[in-house]
């Protein structure tokens, strides 16, 4: 199995309305993000699916100290 199959095999995928609800957004504004590129996904017939892993990815790099 490639390193690639491998990594996706160990991912937990999120439907858009699970990372909605996880970063307490609408699921408009991740359909925006993944339309960006700013969050990567992965499209499974007409639905979209992202990594669990990708979600703390994107919010690790928006994050900013307050104060």
């Amino acid at each position: 199995m490639s390193r690639v199959a491998q990594s996706f095999a160990k991912a937990r995928f999120l439907t858009v309305q699970e990372v909605a609800e996880l970063m307490r957004v609408s699921t408009m504004t991740v359909y925006r993000l993944i339309k960006a590129g700013d969050l990567p996904a992965v499209r499974v017939g007409r639905s979209f699916r992202v990594r669990d892993t990708d979600v703390d990815a994107y919010l690790a790099s928006r994050y900013t100290q307050a104060g």
